[in-house]
């Protein structure tokens, strides 16, 4: 049994002040890609519930090149902490999508897995929100505007046809490091001001209108704290541009930039332009 686990583009990120929690309010619209990670296991009708695999008691999770606990095992062990009897199970998955990226590939891969519980346990949204901040938001992978720390979420009419060009480069900027910055740069809007912007998004693409239609909206405020980390974002940024990208910016905390098209077309001439080894072009705003 095979099963996919897009990626998510931020097309925009609006931040909050920090909360007491130590977590940010969040105003962002999420929208799934073409790219997306595969993951394999075993058919779940055989052996019978309660049965395990011969050999294996336990849940396994196999992901070559990515190392330390993986988000997927946390999101086995809640699973079987609400007492869900699915035999044990090898979980294998192949990593198309950057990692450490901004793409919430980690998070696909969990909301993929919770996906396999839908209906025998409860509450799938609030182990969702425990394992991350992207998570809830993909169990049903689609054109979301995602507000609090990511646990509300709107789903919103899927968007005309686009593309992007991704520059994924090179990944490893962590989360925590750009929010943190964030901090230090004393970046953050005010509760009214979100409303506000969430309205306006809402009005926005609640048409299914192409983003491209409301350039104006596509801002992402981690921007300066991820390219005070990592300045080479600025240069691929202006290389997305300058290769005819109608708009460019930054996906979630980075360190990938993306430009957006109206046409796969014009992804595959802006990537050719940019020869660059590392480019990745993939329709946007429908799951695989």
């Amino acid at each position: 049994m095979q099963i996919h686990a897009p990626a998510k583009l931020n097309l925009c990120l609006y931040l909050g002040i920090r909360r007491e929690d130590g977590l940010h309010e969040l105003c962002s619209l999420f929208e799934p890609l073409a790219l997306a990670d595969r993951i394999t296991l075993p058919t779940l009708t055989t052996p019978e519930v309660g049965q395990s695999r011969k050999g294996v008691d336990h849940d396994e999770v196999v992901c070559p090149g990515v190392e330390g606990e993986n988000l997927v095992a946390r999101a086995l062990a809640a699973l079987r902490e609400r007492g869900w009897q699915r035999p044990p199970l090898r979980v294998e998955i192949e990593k198309r999508i950057p990692v450490a990226a901004g793409l919430g590939g980690g998070s696909a891969d969990a909301a993929a897995v919770l996906r396999l519980a839908a209906g025998e346990v409860a509450d799938l949204e609030q182990i969702a929100a425990v394992l991350g901040a992207d998570v809830p938001s993909q169990l049903t992978p689609a054109l979301a505007l995602v507000r609090g720390a990511g646990e509300r979420i709107e789903r919103l009419p899927e968007p005309k046809p686009h593309a992007v060009v991704l520059l994924p480069g090179g990944g490893g900027l962590s989360t925590a490091d750009v929010f943190a910055e964030a901090d230090r740069l004393g970046l953050g809007r005010a509760d009214e001001e979100l409303a506000e912007l969430a309205r306006r998004l809402r009005s926005s693409a609640g048409a299914g209108a192409s983003p491209l239609s409301y350039p104006e909206l596509l801002v992402n405020d981690l921007e300066p704290a991820a390219r005070s980390l990592r300045p080479e974002i600025g240069a691929a940024l202006d290389a997305l541009r300058d290769a005819g990208a109608p708009h460019a910016l930054l996906t979630g905390s980075g360190p990938t930039a993306f430009g957006l098209f109206d046409t796969m077309a014009a992804a595959h001439e802006a990537a050719d332009a940019l020869d660059r080894d590392d480019a990745i072009v993939c329709e946007a705003g429908i799951a695989p």
